[in-house]
């Protein structure tokens, strides 16, 4: 799929390579679109991947003096999903990140990702543009700023240059007399692309919205605003009339399409009720319903250390793969559960659907579960990996406890809901009278729905049942 890999060390590194490469290189690091992209000929001429995953510093979230809230290019959904500054002043956002995808994708995949694929159905895109976002583009000519609404053109396409980084995203943080949620409407409940998704961030003083932001996504060929909606809102009081006003203005501000997941009609009559239920709960102080205190995240630990040199295929991938040192010399240009199975044997990592929905080729990677098709092999040069193999027995005496006992004393279920619809292999500690699910439980999916952690937290499984590992 590739020629050339290079584990970037520095930003500079990136931008030169960039720079003389062209159109012909792309930066990687969730690569949850990427490589889908590579792998069905839909992205070509392109041979050579930057991984800028192991530059130190750029998966910061961090606020300035002037309450500007910054996300670095490396800044991945479940960060903002874990994040308490982005819960406490940017919820939309924390909101919209948890609804993408499986765990595995929001530990890999990044906003700055998000944003630069431009799918006017991507979900984190419509929170960012109600926040009034920007983001910060650099490139060896120089560097410049584009607020979010000037940044899309159209379906999937942008002002950004083939020759820049995105290397920062801002928004002003919300105040203390702002509140903001965010709805999508899908056809199921988890890791469903949206049918229609609003943002909406009302500033309410004294009963009385002084001034409101609403933002609307797949309904348009990019991100739009509501702007006779705002326009009405402001100097009124959310009583039931004008909320019902304010939902059919902003209906009439779409632009829907019909396609496979709805129509138009029902696009528009969806974002009606989106909308009044949005602004319902601003009102009524329940924007935040549904949304966990404790989401799962699927982190662990690792003992990897950051690569502090660089990497350039096709040099051997060295890597620990559940505790053992393994050098591969070829298979550089896979993905890392071809990488896994071919090169390494290991086939317990499964490939299913082989575009990251069914999780039965999840692995830890650097302490955080990934779905394997997704992640360019190389990346494992200098990584620590477990899989399902390093599930079943010890590590040799002398090396340490092993990753089953590890996991084991974390606690963990099984599910056997709806005829085994969802059946995340969940290890149990078998001395333990009566597990329970913990947001620390290591989950190594074979069924069809990664995402079955939020169908414990909804209530919505058969009461989990402990297995023995």
């Amino acid at each position: 799929m590739w020629n050339q890999y290079i584990n970037a060390t520095a930003i500079d590194e990136v931008l030169q390579t960039l720079a003389d490469k062209g159109e012909r290189a792309r930066i990687v690091a969730g690569g949850t679109d990427l490589i889908l992209e590579l792998e069905r000929g839909v992205r070509t001429g392109i041979d050579t991947l930057i991984d800028v995953t192991r530059i130190p510093d750029l998966d910061h979230i961090t606020i300035d003096e002037d309450g500007f809230i910054h996300l670095g290019p490396l800044v991945t959904h479940n960060h903002c999903v874990e994040s308490r500054l982005i819960r406490a002043r940017a919820y939309p956002l924390a909101r919209a990140a948890w609804e993408v995808g499986a765990p595995q994708i929001r530990n890999r995949g990044t906003i700055a990702g998000n944003l630069i694929t431009a799918s006017p159905a991507n979900d984190t895109i419509t929170p960012l543009m109600a926040l009034h976002a920007s983001v910060t583009l650099q490139s060896t000519k120089g560097t410049r700023t584009v607020v979010l609404k000037d940044f899309y053109t159209g379906v999937r396409k942008t002002v950004m240059q083939p020759d820049e980084m995105m290397v920062d995203i801002s928004f002003p943080g919300m105040t203390s007399t702002q509140r903001g949620t965010f709805i999508k409407l899908a056809l199921r409940r988890a890791q469903a692309i949206s049918i229609i998704d609003v943002a909406l961030i009302l500033d309410v003083q004294s009963g009385t919205v002084k001034s409101a932001s609403i933002a609307l996504g797949a309904v348009a060929p990019t991100i739009i605003h509501a702007r006779e909606t705002e326009t009405y809102l402001a100097g009124k009081p959310l009583t039931e009339d004008v909320m019902e006003q304010a939902a059919r203005l902003t209906m009439n501000a779409s632009r829907p399409i019909n396609d496979i997941r709805g129509s138009a009609a029902y696009r528009l009559e969806m974002v009606r009720v989106c909308t009044l239920r949005g602004l319902k709960s601003l009102r009524d102080g329940e924007e935040q319903a549904g949304m966990p205190m404790e989401p799962i995240l699927l982190w662990g630990s690792s003992t990897a250390l950051e690569a502090t040199s660089p990497y350039i295929s096709p040099a051997p991938i060295e890597t620990t793969i559940n505790g053992k040192k393994h050098t591969f010399k070829s298979g550089h240009e896979k993905t890392l559960l071809r990488l896994l199975r071919e090169e390494g044997n290991l086939i317990g990592t499964k490939e299913g659907c082989a575009e990251g929905e069914c999780g039965a080729c999840t692995v830890f990677l650097d302490g955080k579960a990934v779905m394997a098709c997704l992640v360019p092999a190389p990346r494992a040069h200098g990584a620590e990996i477990i899989t399902i193999e390093g599930l079943s027995s010890p590590l040799p005496a002398g090396e340490g406890p092993g990753v089953r006992e590890s996991a084991t004393r974390e606690s963990s279920i099984a599910c056997r809901a709806s005829a085994s619809m969802c059946e995340p292999s969940l290890l149990a500690e078998p001395s333990t009278p009566n597990p329970t699910f913990t947001p620390a439980a290591r989950i190594f999916f074979t069924g069809a729905m990664p995402d079955a952690s939020r169908m414990f937290e909804d209530g919505q499984c058969a009461t989990p049942q402990p297995v023995r590992a």
